[in-house]
């Protein structure tokens, strides 16, 4: 039951971390994404010859 306990203890801290990750790198991801539509960069865009 400890084994258990510790196990959940640790899947509650690991995703505590990842979240404030997320949350701390979120506004820099959005500025990228508008800076890469700003350039005109698109997911399968094709580079002119």
């Amino acid at each position: 039951m400890t084994a258990r306990r510790i196990l959940m203890a640790e899947a509650v801290l690991l995703g505590g971390a990842f979240l404030a990750l997320l949350v701390k790198e979120l506004p820099g991801a959005v500025r990228e994404v508008r800076i890469w539509r700003m350039s005109g960069f698109h997911a399968g865009a094709r580079h002119p010859r």
